[in-house]
């Protein structure tokens, strides 16, 4: 394995070269954005409630959205979702995520075979003994006869034990073994190849295959994808799997596809965080987004920028502006998008006293130096690098907020080119 690229040049490695391939209009791979996408967890028979999540999932900025097709009435409902989905205006890619029968479901159910944009399937659970290639090329023959794509997916707590153990023969007879884990982590690696490799000879070709190979460790996840990307060039999903509920799950997911992302790896990324009970699973799509917008690869939303807080902040003020602003810039963002093209790339700063508070602001298209303990209660304003403005008394937050709409509408709206302080 390669070492990343974490040089200080300020930019990532290359992109790892892949072959490009559509995903019901979304191109994943080649030359393309790196994808954000997210899985359901409604029961797929449901149509009004599956549906009424991927309208949701898609609209807090998921791409492609993967549902579960485990049963009869989960893929009979599927052709049902996309028809109420398009009727709201949503034309979201939809993934179907297959197991165990999935050569059965899709013969079975035409409709579904047609009305999911990618098939997914595990290598490791398409089928058993002599019925694992007559199964995978029974799906694969129904993407070719739909025009689909299919990810090849090889998980860590599925994995083909046909192959592990195998390949765990062959290195008890080595003069130099290796450890189990090192094992494990090739069986992955060769799981995902072998089946694309597969696919090829029934005759998908390669811009309809998408690899993906997920264990649930940090550093396993990053060598296995350093791996599969040094001898292939498809296109590779990223995510930790089973990466936890809260803040472990974002650091954890954060980890590992940030170094592989730094590295050049990765075409389209999952994070899988576990949900609080009755917790909001657009979440995952916000965290996928923030990893992408913070590391420079695409933007998103307009970002805000606050200090952590310190002995030299005792007041909440800042906190409760920076609070305010990101918020609203949240909730307006559906209508700025189509109002203010390039908005996304606003950069707010919201500073809580005279320390970092006047470089930072001066730093963001426009920012906000409140003042901290002991300073005197008047609070700079910055745009584009320049004093703005002293705002006082407490209207500071609504004159603030208010500076931050001409702001926007001075330099994305009709007129555009334009900033505050010209």
């Amino acid at each position: 394995m390669s070492e990343p690229d974490l040089s200080l040049s300020g930019a990532p490695a290359p992109r790892h070269r892949s072959v490009a391939v559509d995903v019901g209009g979304v191109v994943v791979g080649g030359a393309a954005p790196i994808v954000v996408q997210s899985m359901t967890n409604t029961d797929t028979a449901d149509v009004e409630a599956t549906a009424r999540q991927v309208a949701a999932l898609a609209r807090a900025g998921s791409e492609i959205v993967r549902i579960t097709v485990d049963r009869d009435e989960a893929a009979a409902a599927v052709p049902h979702i996309r028809e109420r989905l398009l009727k709201t205006g949503v034309s979201v890619p939809l993934v179907g995520d297959f197991h165990y029968i999935g050569h059965k479901l899709l013969a079975d159910h035409p409709a579904c075979a047609q009305a999911l944009d990618k098939y997914r399937i595990n290598p490791g659970n398409v089928g058993f003994k002599d019925k694992k290639d007559r199964q995978f090329a029974a799906i694969i023959e129904t993407a070719l006869r739909h025009g689909k794509p299919v990810r090849i997916g090889a998980n860590w707590g599925s994995l083909d034990q046909e192959l592990l153990t195998h390949l765990m023969d062959e290195n008890a007879k080595s003069a130099q073994p290796q450890d189990a884990r090192a094992i494990t982590r090739e069986a992955m690696v060769q799981s995902a190849l072998l089946s694309a490799q597969r696919a090829q000879e029934i005759g998908l070709p390669q811009n309809r295959i998408i690899l993906s190979a997920k264990v649930s460790a940090v550093q396993d996840l990053i060598a296995v994808y350093a791996e599969l990307a040094r001898r292939s060039d498809y296109a590779l999903h990223l995510g930790l799997t089973e990466a936890g509920m809260g803040s472990k799950g974002i650091v954890a997911s954060s980890a590992a596809l940030g170094v592989l992302l730094q590295s050049g790896i990765g075409d389209t990324i999952r994070i899988s965080l576990t949900p609080e009970p009755g917790g909001d699973r657009t979440l995952e799509v916000k965290v996928a987004q923030e990893l992408l917008q913070t590391m420079g690869f695409r933007t998103f939303v307009p970002l805000v920028a606050a200090c952590p807080g310190c002995g030299r902040t005792t007041s909440t003020t800042f906190q409760e502006l920076a609070r305010d602003i990101q918020s609203f810039i949240h909730d307006s963002m559906p209508d700025w998008k189509k109002r203010y093209p390039g908005v996304e790339t606003l950069n707010v700063a919201v500073m809580g006293c005279i320390v970092n508070g006047p470089g930072e602001s001066k730093h963001a298209d426009i920012g906000i130096s409140l003042p901290g303990t002991g300073e005197a209660p008047a609070a700079p304003v910055f745009i584009d690098g320049r004093k703005a403005a002293t705002l006082r008394g407490p209207t500071v937050a609504a004159d603030f907020k208010a500076m931050v709409i001409d702001y926007i509408e001075r330099r994305f709206g009709a007129g555009g080119g334009r900033t505050a302080a010209e």
